[in-house]
């Protein structure tokens, strides 16, 4: 089976210097492909705007237009590791791998929620917060 290529195309690209990064919308015509992996993504991108680290681009909210074949989102490149870490959500640098979360259970988080209902200062604190 033969490797179907995809176009990247940026628009309403603008720099944000306040939060250290390159915005921008991006449109992917991907005929006869059902849609492109973000690592793709995030590899053409680099090649296009010449960034050396991949985990500084972050690519999200992509939606594949009725039919097929174009697929418009957006993306992010921050100037460094640092800046990416400081202003991106955590539930993007997750996705990344850059952060691991640690989730508990939602049945444990409601009986520790519930407990602290019922008690105030430090023991309230303790029940919430551990030892620490």
């Amino acid at each position: 089976m033969s490797e179907k290529t995809c176009v990247v195309r940026t628009r309403k690209f603008m720099t944000n210097p306040l939060l250290k990064r390159r915005q921008f919308v991006i449109d992917v015509l991907h005929q006869g492909r059902a849609n492109v992996s973000k690592q793709e993504l995030r590899e053409k991108l680099a090649k296009l705007y010449k960034v050396t680290n991949l985990q500084t681009i972050f690519v999200f909210g992509f939606r594949t237009k009725f039919g097929g074949g174009k697929s418009t989102g957006f993306g992010l490149i921050y100037d460094d590791l640092a800046a990416a870490m400081k202003f991106e959500p955590k539930y993007r640098l997750a996705r990344s791998g850059l952060v691991e979360v640690n989730k508990t259970g939602r049945k444990l988080r409601k009986t520790k929620k519930n407990r602290a209902k019922s008690k105030k200062g430090k023991e309230r604190a303790k029940i919430l917060y551990g030892d620490a």
